[in-house]
């Protein structure tokens, strides 16, 4: 039996890069393989999770396979990718910028520095075969001169069916269904997020468009980088909407159901993303989408959104007028975010794509 070593810095339930782990590991042992999860720090005690340091005595045949998943810069794994004697893939989500980070805080800045930096002596290591998160994730190795032939993109596994199954939080129904048009947005404070332009596009479509209007900016707020969620939360306040503005914080799976049963428009102007679930969650809700085209999002929300070149807070705030004023526009974009979501990135149809990659690798 094939041996699969699934590797990641740490893993963090609810997050992306760890829902995706999670599942991955869970795909391949339903289709029969040996799979295990190793991890440097975190808790050890679900998920057959094992410390980095037993993965050399698991990986002891060249037909084995190490799955490392890349977000962050981390010597550990680029040395495995170097020494170890086993089949090699490389799980790309990509890596954020480090300029996003400088003064806000010093850990962020050197990890992501380090993840920019790292890629490339990845990429110089033979034989690695690369799962990118995206086409835009796709593109950065190719820039790399990584053949193509080696780089087969492969949408991140989720949890949206979890969300789809569950009961919405009644108490976040009963506050928020009042005839206020709903804007939401989904993902932690983090400065590659873009939140100033969307407090600003907000602001213009509350102020010219719509009073009636609210802004959900549901997402976790990490201690490290206060200085940033401070700074947020004050521009909010200097524009004189904190009426109107509801800082959420890290939500149970129940309410996050909730907010976006309750919301009009899903709104993303992230500077950055590898991916970006959240917009697979709105399309899955079939909440309709307007977003800032950066990076990878054209790719993930392809025909089924407004998605603009430039973070034009004015173009952002006629969009969402556009789409709270009109119910056939606000159908339609539900019905083509839905259609994509089923075509293109179901739970199903990434393990059927996943396991016929791994099958290949073998």
């Amino acid at each position: 039996m094939t041996r699969i070593a699934i590797l990641t810095p740490c893993l963090v339930d609810g997050d992306a890069v760890g829902n995706d782990v999670i599942a991955m590991q869970k795909s391949l042992m339903k289709n029969g393989y040996e799979a295990q999860i190793f991890v440097e720090g975190g808790s050890f005690d679900k998920h057959q999770i094992k410390h980095i340091k037993d993965i050399r005595n698991f990986l002891q045949k060249k037909s084995d396979v190490l799955i490392y998943h890349y977000s962050v810069g981390w010597e550990f794994a680029l040395n495995l990718l170097r020494e170890i004697n086993c089949k090699k893939v490389v799980r790309y989500h990509n890596v954020t910028p480090a300029k996003f980070y400088e003064n806000i805080n010093a850990e962020y800045t050197v990890v992501c520095r380090d993840g920019r930096e790292q890629l490339k002596y990845i990429a110089a290591i033979q034989d690695i075969f690369y799962l990118p998160a995206s086409e835009y994730n796709a593109s950065e190795l190719y820039s790399l001169k990584i053949p193509q032939e080696n780089v087969v993109v492969l949408p991140p596994f989720h949890h949206i069916q979890d969300l789809q199954y569950i009961d919405a939080d009644l108490s976040v129904l009963d506050r928020y269904i009042d005839g206020t048009v709903n804007i939401l947005m989904v993902g932690r404070l983090a400065p590659n997020k873009g939140h100033a332009t969307l407090i600003d596009a907000f602001d213009i479509y509350h102020n010219t468009y719509n009073p009636h209007s609210r802004l959900f900016i549901v997402g976790k707020e990490d201690e490290r980088l206060k200085d940033y969620s401070n700074l947020i939360h004050q521009k909010v306040n200097d524009v004189g909407l904190q009426d109107s503005v509801v800082f959420t914080g890290g939500v149970s799976n129940e309410a996050l159901k909730a907010y976006y049963l309750v919301s009009n428009v899903f709104l993303m102007t992230s500077e950055h993303e590898g991916f970006c679930v959240p917009l697979v969650e709105a399309m899955a809700m079939k909440l309709p989408i307007v977003a800032y085209g950066s990076t990878a999002i054209p790719y993930t929300v392809g025909k089924a959104g407004l998605v603009w070149d430039q973070p034009d807070p004015y173009l952002l705030a006629g969009s969402i007028d556009c789409i709270a004023r009109d119910e056939v526009v606000s159908a339609n974009l539900g019905e083509l975010g839905w259609l994509r979501y089923n075509e293109a990135f179901t739970n199903e149809r990434i393990e059927t794509k996943f396991i016929e990659i791994i099958k290949n690798i073998e």
